[in-house]
Order: structure tokens, then sequence, then C-alpha cells
């Protein structure tokens, strides 16, 4: 995600927006840090500064998992995005259902565009064509169509694969929920 992200949001972002990519060592260890992580960020952070925080959902129940990340920033004394409605908020927590990759699944363009060997017609096949809701692991899925045309033969490269994506990424193309979600919180964050 860290790769992705250092790669997608110079693009994304308008100009002059700044920002900082603080990664944990998976899920858990964000669980375990992030009270502590925006406890700090509360007691100084500038009227117009806005965080972002991501995580894969994996296998956790979406609404579960979006509470629980609501209740921890709400702890640390920020306003959430979503206690302030339309008024102004400090953090918004998106989740990428179920991985990463569904937001490849999502931009397939941009898939193709990075490797040139894969199908076209991924996203037109039954198991594909709702990114957010891909059966079996999306990385998993990813790497075995990734695997058929000659990429990753040792296994898949995530952080290669997510900077040579991102590069390619159109936020307004992607067609993955979770990925619409996120984009739209940064705009939001960025007006």
């Amino acid at each position: 995600m860290e790769a992705f992200l250092q790669t997608l949001l110079p693009r994304l972002l308008p100009t002059p927006s700044t920002f900082d990519i603080h990664s944990f060592r998976g899920k858990a260890d964000l669980l375990r840090k992030l009270l502590k992580r925006l406890r700090g960020y509360a007691k100084w952070m500038p009227e117009h500064y806005r965080l972002v925080v991501v995580v894969d959902r994996d296998n956790d129940d979406c609404r579960e998992l979006k509470e629980q990340l609501d209740v921890i920033a709400r702890n640390s004394g920020l306003v959430t995005r979503s206690l302030a409605g339309r008024g102004q908020w400090q953090v918004v927590n998106r989740i990428a259902i179920e991985e990463l990759e569904a937001w490849y699944f999502g931009d397939w363009d941009a898939v193709c565009q990075a490797y040139p060997r894969v199908p076209r017609n991924i996203p037109g096949r039954a198991l594909y064509r709702d990114p957010d809701a891909i059966r079996g692991g999306t990385w998993e899925a990813f790497e075995r169509i990734m695997q058929r045309r000659g990429y990753f033969s040792q296994g898949l490269g995530k952080v290669g694969a997510a900077r040579a994506i991102a590069n390619h990424i159109d936020p307004e193309r992607n067609r993955s929920p979770s990925f619409a979600a996120f984009r739209d919180a940064l705009a939001e964050a960025a007006a």
C-alpha cells in the first residue's frame, strides 16, 4: 500500500497538497498503535490537516472494522468524517476491500498498461466483474492471472506491482467501490 500511495498520490492530489505516509507492520500493528499515534497528532495538528487511514479488510467484517477505526479516532480526540457529516473533520478511515489488489482489478486498463501480456477481458469475466467481491483472495487471483502470462514466476512482487500499476491508475475510471470511497475522501480532504 505504501508503494502504491507514494506513486499515486502525487498524481491524485491537487497542487500544492502535500502528504506523508506512515506504514505499519500489518493491520494488527496498526490497530495496536493507532490510538497512541492519533493522540499525538491531536495535540499539534493544524486545522487544515487531514488524516486518511487506509487498511485492507482481509477477512474482517467491513462495518465492524470501520467502526473499530472510528472509535479509535474518536478516543484520540480527533473528529472523524463519519461523525462530522458535512462538518469539518480531521480523520477519515478507508478500507481496501478485500485487499489493495482489488483496486487493481478496478482499473484493469492500468494493469494492462503496466503488464501488456495480461488479457484485457478480465473485467468481463464473472469472477472479476465486481473488484470488491472477488472470492478466494484478490492478491492470489491477481498473482494467478499474472503468472499465467509469464509475470512473477517466483511469486507476486507486491511492491514492484504496486508502483507499476499506480503509475497508470486513472482514479475516475476505477470501478472498485472501496477505491472510489478512498478517492472521494482524498478529494474532500484536499478541497
